[in-house]
């Protein structure tokens, strides 16, 4: 197993190459939360990930040749990146359902980049049968692991008081990395995992003790939606890190639309199940100082119309509710007069004479509604349900 000492190293490895990114303390998420809270900013780092430091970390001394690499995207741009700087060639193997954007990123630092299966499984598996280079795994790898454990150095020389780390969660690579780090410079700071509730091989191997495999459902945080930890990462898990905990999808949204709003951050799923977990466990980490490992900004901005809108609707600035009325003149009227009445002002409305659960004579109306308030899509429910309509809400979608 890896210690510090290989930490300190690959910092003098590959100090050239990467950024010592810097650990910002936020007003606004202190203040929502009740904790002292810093951003460890790997966003900003090159290629927009802290996957570079691990990448540069094992491919600093190789000399030339080629090498192969499988990923959901960030690894690729990393090891893509230091291969260009270093002079190697490489191959990246990713899936089909990888990012558009991340795809295009890994071709532009100048990989070849081969779409192979529907999984990472699948894509790291087809990437181990490239004989003729040398293999750059995602995480479980030691010198993979102690080129992320760089982030940890630098937290803890920066901050010696920190109380608890945050740290998302694949394949285990950063969080072994930072752990070692951590429990070697300052062993009461607490390290704690954050997978999505879509992926939690690293919750269910936490639990049970035990290596377990889970197939990711689909996440925003499509960077750790990784079904099986690695071994040497599951091994430094076990020993180092102090908790693992799952964070909901519409808490991941609601974190990137907080990112984007206060911090005026571009952060990716993945980076933002910190500050997720900070949200959902507030009384957790009350009155504690609070570092956010921000692991990456390389959002799909393809999807960030959807991520916003769900962000909206689970912070409660956003409602969706649907009504079902009389099918005639002056109903959609009453409505919303109700809703205007208590100043919710109507982005959409969608209505639905051809449901099959709808009584001959009657229509469903669906609206959206920006709101004043989280409270304030049930006061105009409670409105409505006075009024004699047959209101609910609907979910995020």
């Amino acid at each position: 197993m890896i210690n510090a000492e290989d930490v300190r190293r690959a910092r003098e490895r590959i100090r050239t190459f990467v950024h010592e990114t810097p650990l910002i303390r936020s007003s606004s998420f202190s203040r929502m939360s009740g904790a002292e809270v810093y951003l460890k900013a790997e966003n900003l780092q090159k290629t927009g990930s802290f996957k570079v430091r691990g990448a540069f970390n094992k491919m600093a001394d190789i000399g030339a040749g080629r090498v192969v690499a499988a990923s959901m995207g960030n690894h690729a741009q990393g090891v893509a990146y230091a291969a260009g700087r270093l002079g190697v060639a490489a191959t990246i193997v990713m899936p089909v359902t990888a990012p558009i954007v991340k795809e295009e990123a890994t071709r532009g630092y100048g990989a070849e980049v081969v779409l192979y299966g529907e999984s990472f499984r699948e894509a790291l598996e087809y990437a181990h049968e490239q004989r003729d280079a040398l293999f750059i795994h995602a995480f479980d790898d030691d010198r993979i692991i102690a080129g992320q454990g760089t982030v940890g150095l630098e937290i803890i020389e920066e901050m010696k008081d920190a109380d608890v780390v945050l740290v998302p969660v694949g394949g285990g690579g950063l969080i072994a990395g930072i752990s070692v780090a951590v429990a070697a410079l300052s062993p009461k700071t607490k390290v704690i995992g954050i997978q999505t509730e879509s992926a939690t091989s690293a919750c269910a191997s936490f639990r049970e003790k035990r290596l377990i495999e889970k197939k990711p459902l689909p996440t925003l945080a499509d960077g750790i939606a990784v079904g099986r930890i690695g071994e040497k990462t599951w091994e430094i898990m076990n020993r180092c890190v102090d908790d693992v905990v799952a964070v909901k999808e519409d808490s991941i949204a609601m974190a990137i639309l907080l990112f984007l709003e206060r911090t005026k951050l571009v952060v990716e799923g993945a980076g933002a199940v910190p500050l997720a977990a900070l949200i959902e466990n507030k009384a957790r980490f009350r009155g504690k100082k609070v570092v956010l490992v921000v692991s990456g900004g390389n959002i799909d901005f393809t999807l960030i119309d959807k991520i916003i809108h769900k962000g909206l609707v689970s912070s409660g600035r956003i409602g969706v509710f649907e009504v079902t009325v009389d099918d005639i003149p002056g109903s959609l009227y009453c409505l919303t007069g109700v809703i205007a009445s208590l100043r919710g002002n109507v982005l959409n409305v969608v209505h639905d004479r051809l449901a099959g659960d709808l009584p001959v004579g009657k229509t469903r109306v669906s609206f959206t509604v920006e709101m004043r308030g989280p409270g304030q899509v049930d006061e105009i429910l409670a409105r409505l349900s006075a009024e004699g309509f047959e209101a609910r809400k609907r979910p995020a979608g």
